[in-house]
């Protein structure tokens, strides 16, 4: 019975030895397992299946969303309110951490799937060879050492040997990120500077076969595959606080200290100054610090992050929590994968190198839409012959297939080799129909292509015959393998010897198209007759050896997967924001380098390109160094991707991935913000990610970053504008104490609450949704350093707006009690009729010196005429609705009781509509002293 210990040496060595040696290290033959020991070897090595690690219990997950900081804060303020006496007030703020806490959690709910996902990868069934006869198995009943058959269209379930192939091609998109089809075979490798993906003779888990067929020997299987390494990385990464989840922590404190820090001092005045009792001193000290605790502001930053959310949707991105559109702002780094996401995903011919010229193809893209041109002519088939016959040549010498739009698919689609497809499609851009040319000159052989050849040879019967020849052979390949075959040339549609410099001159022109990244085929022909003589009669007699010689060069066919036209000016927009960008892509290094030099993520010359074999032998300390320059990281490994962001967390930067494949789920996992694409991604992508784009498009994240910028600096605003009624509602109390008792308490504890979480709260809400002010991302991000409550809003809140706003709420009180026959030394008592009528005009004028503050809180600097007075629908219907508010608190005799309100007259009305414009008449003034100011310093 084969031991566990057998199988510990064989990784290294599988891809080196022979198809019959791999039957002898894996214990196995021809005839594959017995019954007997594929039971034995599965209760050894267990189910091939993914382990999925247990998760937060859904119970906790909601219980979490009452326990932050600030949701602590909340209880602690209910249970005071309850001490103090005051029982509404509690319950009212307890209400609100449960209303706030419910919502959390339905915005934010969503189970893991990301290993429930991986688990799909994994095909249901299997196909393989036991007691010599071909069985049909479930994939989780694989065991090392089955003999396993492939054919086109499955899904593989085992990371595998193979030991025998026919034309067969693997899509390994999802474990790679590179959507071009991989050719395998069965013989034994020699080489050693290749990762295990890169490995032709090795199938994984998680890959489908795209064309042929193969038979092959399992040697992993579970966790111990490719696929089951990735899903084991994911899940060992652990859930971090956002960096806006941190400040509303340092928040919380911030807020607990000044609140307990004012209890304290009104405590003490209470006991030493007015000489009240010690526990009338504790209960109303005890009232204070629940006023200065801004009730509203938890429900009021979900709400607004929501609102944020909303907004990113139209901008063609899915953000799944909450705290992601805040983080997004502060993002320092975005890793990239090129394609797709930077690229159109869409291999584009756009030059024809001819030996006498060189044309440009223009449109992008697999749509037919373009031309051939030579500087200002136009050039045709009809009217350039050998532009005819590299056509011809390169579209029949293919087998992908272009699908037109449909219902379900609104772009082309590819069936096949991209880079085969594309041959297509410069073909109808000339005007040759490819099915006529197929009818025309039907195939009749395939040499299919092969990595050691590097090229491939479809050879067709001519209707008529061409120089007497009755079949063609057209082959496409790897130019210097190709033109070493060539003995003629086709120039100007005469055929001549092929000289040395000739040959010179076309893998010069290959050379330069390579240094821009550029993938370049050769296309050659050779004119087949029964009467050649080394030409064998039969087909099937025909091989590469025998067919692919004494060859007629035609020219080389250029192309690239086209940058997206948007992505240029989004790069820029990042650098102006201070945001680095770093390409880590699957693709080849010289590719990535054109790619970036051309969109501009790029600056230098020489930038470094950094291989994933190079990776692998840098330490961190060698990597941190590299991260801190312009650098490309190419043909990485997904272990290697998640390495590259967990050392650029390590410097400090805040980081978001992109990715959509299987093997982006660790980094995007690890990222502060992972970035899955809708269109290309796996499920496994956009499970572990935070953020999905719709659109699969690079410039779809610079809005975001936009969007989660304008929502940091949102929040902001409405810290500012809650905030700014902290001191008018405290100076109330500072009065009644400094007086003795001589100014009976103008605001009551409940007239209070009524404004944290009633007048404030919709205005405040839209100030959340605020569209980004100019020139916000021509700012770096923002230091996170800095705390969400700086010294700035506190001067503002505390001692500009709210100094401001307690004069003119005190003065409102006075007013009523002058208008009502009472002076200064002889106000009106407690609980009177002009008393009750001064306290809810002190309320309101709180409530109208807010109208003016929301508006003055919509911009920092500028002028808020000039980014439209009005256009805030929902700060305008939150004016709206806490004047009916007030309205309804003076008016309802239930909530007149509740709230300690009446009416008030005409002259006390006329007082309140004059107090926004003048609020904001000052401010408007500040705003353009303060432009004048950072002007001249400029």
């Amino acid at each position: 019975m084969a031991t566990e210990d057998d199988f510990k040496t064989i990784d290294p060595i599988i891809y080196q030895v022979s198809a019959n040696q791999v039957f002898d290290l894996l214990k196995t033959n021809q005839d594959g397992l017995s019954s007997e020991e594929a039971k034995e070897r599965l209760q050894q090595f267990g189910k091939n299946t993914i382990k999925e690690k247990q998760g937060r219990p859904l119970y906790l997950q909601f219980l979490s969303n009452f326990i932050s900081m600030m949701a602590i804060l909340l209880w602690i303020s209910g249970g005071i309110a309850f001490v103090a006496k005051m029982p509404e007030l509690g319950v009212a703020v307890w209400c609100v951490n449960i209303i706030n806490g419910i919502f959390s959690f339905i915005q934010e709910y969503k189970a893991s799937k990301a290993t429930e996902a991986l688990k799909s990868m994994l095909a249901s069934y299997a196909r393989v060879i036991r007691d010599g006869k071909e069985v049909q198995i479930l994939t989780d009943e694989l065991v090392p050492g089955d003999v396993m058959l492939i054919t086109e269209g499955e899904k593989i379930s085992a990371d595998a040997r193979l030991i025998e192939t026919s034309d067969l091609q693997v899509n390994q998109s999802a474990l790679t990120g590179e959507s071009n089809p991989v050719r395998k075979f069965s013989d034994a490798i020699h080489q050693n500077n290749l990762t295990n993906l890169e490995i032709a003779n090795l199938i994984f888990t998680g890959s489908t076969v795209s064309s042929g067929s193969g038979k092959a020997v399992v040697f992993k299987t579970g966790m111990d595959t490719e696929l089951g390494k990735i899903a084991g990385l994911t899940q060992n990464v652990t859930d971090e606080q956002s960096p806006l989840q941190k400040e509303l922590n340092r928040l919380t404190k911030q807020i607990s200290i000044i609140a307990l820090t004012f209890g304290f001092i009104f405590f003490i005045l209470a006991v030493f100054f007015v000489k009240d009792p010690v526990a009338e001193s504790f209960i109303f000290a005890l009232g204070m610090i629940v006023a200065f605790i801004p009730e509203g502001l938890l429900p009021t930053v979900t709400l607004a992050l929501a609102r944020g959310v909303q907004r990113m949707v139209k901008k063609n991105a899915l953000v799944k929590n909450l705290s992601s559109v805040e983080t997004l702002g502060c993002t320092t780094v975005i890793c990239t994968d090129k394609t797709g996401t930077l690229t159109q995903n869409e291999m584009t011919v756009n030059h024809l190198w001819l030996p006498d010229k060189e044309l440009e193809v223009t449109g992008t893209g697999y749509a037919p839409k373009g031309e051939i041109i030579d500087g200002d002519h136009k050039i045709t088939p009809k009217t350039n012959p050998d532009v005819n016959l590299l056509l011809t040549a390169a579209s029949l010498c293919s087998n992908a297939r272009i699908l037109p739009p449909d219902e379900k698919n609104p772009r082309y689609t590819v069936l096949g080799d991209p880079t085969e497809a594309c041959l297509g499609v410069v073909a109808e851009k000339a005007g040759l129909k490819l099915e006529k040319l197929q009818s025309k000159q039907p195939r009749i052989r395939e040499l299919h292509f092969d990595s050691r050849r590097k090229r491939m040879t479809t050879i067709h019967q001519l209707n008529k015959p061409i120089y007497g020849k009755n079949r063609v052979a057209y082959t496409k390949g790897a130019p210097k393998e190709l033109i070493e075959l060539c003995e003629n040339v086709l120039i100007n549609g005469q055929i001549q010897p092929i000289t040395v410099d000739m040959k010179k001159k076309a893998m010069t022109a290959n050379d330069n198209y390579a240094r821009q990244g550029l993938r370049v085929l050769a296309v050659a022909v050779r004119y087949l007759g029964q009467d050649d003589q080394d030409i064998p009669t039969s087909l099937s007699a025909y091989t590469p050896e025998i067919i692919e010689q004494k060859m007629m060069f035609i020219g080389l066919v250029v192309m690239a997967d086209p940058p997206r036209p948007e992505v240029k000016e989004a790069v820029q927009k990042c650098h102006q924001a201070g945001i680095r960008i770093v390409m880590i892509t699957g693709d080849y290094g010289l590719t990535a380098e054109s790619i970036a030099k051309r969109i501009g993520i790029v600056t230098g010359d020489h930038p470094r390109v950094i291989s994933g074999l190079e990776l692998e032998g840098m330490s961190d300390e060698q990597l941190k160094n590299a991260l801190k320059d312009e650098v490309i990281f190419a043909r990485v490994a997904p272990e290697q991707k998640y390495r590259v962001v967990d050392n650029l967390q390590q410097l400090g930067e805040v980081v978001a991935v992109t990715g959509d494949g299987v093997n982006d789920a660790p980094a995007l996992k690890k990222a502060d913000i992972g970035v899955a694409m809708g269109i290309t991604g796996t499920d496994v992508a956009k499970e572990v990610a935070d953020m999905i784009l719709t659109d699969d498009n690079f410039a779809s994240i610079v809005h975001a970053v936009e969007q989660g910028r304008a929502a940091y600096n949102n929040i902001r605003k409405f810290l500012l504008y809650i905030l700014n009624s902290n001191v008018p509602e405290a100076a109330p109390s500072i009065a009644f104490l400094l007086s003795k008792g001589a100014i009976p308490l103008p605001l009551s504890i409940m007239q209070i609450l009524f404004i944290d979480l009633g007048t404030d709260l919709i205005p405040a809400l839209g100030l959340g949704s605020e569209k980004p002010e100019a020139g916000i991302m021509n700012k770096p991000p923002r230091n996170l350093k800095e705390p969400l409550l700086n010294r700035t809003i506190l001067i503002k809140a505390f001692f500009w707006y709210g100094i401001l706003e307690s004069i003119v709420s005190l003065s409102a009180y006075f007013f009523v009690n002058s208008i009502n026959g009472f002076s200064l030394g002889n106000l009106a008592e407690e609980g009177s009729a002009t008393y009750i009528a001064a306290t809810t005009m002190t309320l309101a004028a709180i409530v109208f010196c807010q109208i003016g503050a929301v508006m003055n809180c919509r911009t920092e600097n500028e002028s808020v005429f000039k980014i439209g007075f009005l256009k805030n629908v929902t700060i305008n219907a939150g004016i709206i609705l806490e004047v009916i508010l007030l309205l309804v608190i003076m008016h309802v005799p239930l909530l007149q009781k509740v709230f300690g309100t009446a009416p008030i007259g005409v002259q006390s009305w006329i007082f309140l509509i004059c107090i926004p414009p003048i609020i904001l008449a000052i401010e408007e003034i500040r705003k353009a002293i303060s432009r004048r100011i950072a002007q001249t310093q400029k």
